[in-house]
């Protein structure tokens, strides 16, 4: 088994566990009327626009999400949240140096004892869910559990759905596959940019990712049968058989939306396998981007 297996096995537990530390991690995490930005780079990036999106969706107040790299300096936050898995990334670390002094922070992380325990003012530990992977899946995937649990909006279903995802075959033919189309609605498009971004780190895959009202507007040029597209969520009227028309495969969203992605990692894995790839060690990628001065 693979890093990458025997992490992304675990999220069940993960997310138990993270849902259970989100009252004691409260105090760190955005208060309801606050104005948030919540920054992280890769996939940390993309779990900031789903939480964002859930967090405005639910009234609690203004939040945006950037990749570190692109924070409007312009603009005021109450609290800057960063996701960072390593604690080590550049971008992360420069931003947080910026902040200091002038904007509250939190630093969502896998590991204290690095760089980012004192470059952000507070600090939320989830160090069991720290990975010895490249390709994250459980350290981003419990970050999201904690915030939507702040949020109260951790769903009882979803623990079980991961363990769901995890035992059911994936669907006949996927895997076969030559191009993989992840669409989202609402917070649920940063999944599926996360889920493409999965196809291409682990197996080097044609996969791409659009909100979903957005996929009739060019992108479903490329249907045809060998292709396959997954939506996360529910899906809007009548996508489903158009998709069916081109001759692709459709994969509907039946459970939790991050459990389904926990269905697209184990997808991931699988087709690194068929084509003779080790996700452990994906092309051109390190655990953490660290840029020399």
């Amino acid at each position: 088994m693979t890093h990458v297996e025997d992490e992304l096995t675990s999220q069940p537990e993960c997310w138990a566990r993270a849902a259970s530390q989100a009252a004691h991690h409260a105090k760190v995490l955005p208060a309801p009327g606050e104005r948030v930005a919540i920054v992280g780079c890769g996939t940390s990036y993309f779990m900031a626009r789903a939480a964002a999106a859930l967090r405005e969706g639910a009234g609690q107040g203004e939040t945006d999400a950037f990749a570190a790299s692109e924070f409007p300096h312009g603009r005021r936050y109450d609290r800057v949240v960063a996701l960072t898995r390593s604690g080590t990334t550049t971008e992360i670390l420069d931003l947080l140096g910026r902040l200091e002094g002038a904007t509250r922070t939190t630093a969502i992380t896998a590991d204290p004892d690095t760089p980012v325990r004192t470059a952000a003012g507070e600090l939320a530990v989830l160090d069991f869910a720290d990975e010895r992977s490249v390709v994250q899946t459980r350290f981003a995937t419990t970050a999201l559990t904690l915030l939507r649990a702040h949020l109260g909006l951790h769903p009882d279903a979803a623990v079980a759905d991961a363990r769901t995802a995890l035992t059911e075959p994936l669907p006949e033919g996927l895997v076969e596959c030559g191009q993989f189309t992840f669409l989202g609605r609402g917070w649920t498009v940063g999944l599926a940019d996360e889920a493409g971004l999965k196809m291409r780190e682990a197996a080097l895959a044609w996969a791409e990712a659009y909100p979903a009202m957005e996929y009739r507007h060019g992108p479903i040029s490329v249907s045809t049968r060998g292709t396959a597209t997954w939506m996360l969520g529910d899906a809007p009227d009548g996508l489903a058989e158009q998709v069916r028309h081109t001759g692709a495969l459709w994969i509907a969203g039946r459970l939790d939306p991050l459990a389904e992605l926990v269905r697209v990692q184990r997808l991931a894995v699988a087709v690194a396998a068929s084509r003779g790839l080790d996700p452990d060690s994906p092309r051109h990628l390190t655990r953490s981007v660290i840029l020399a001065p």
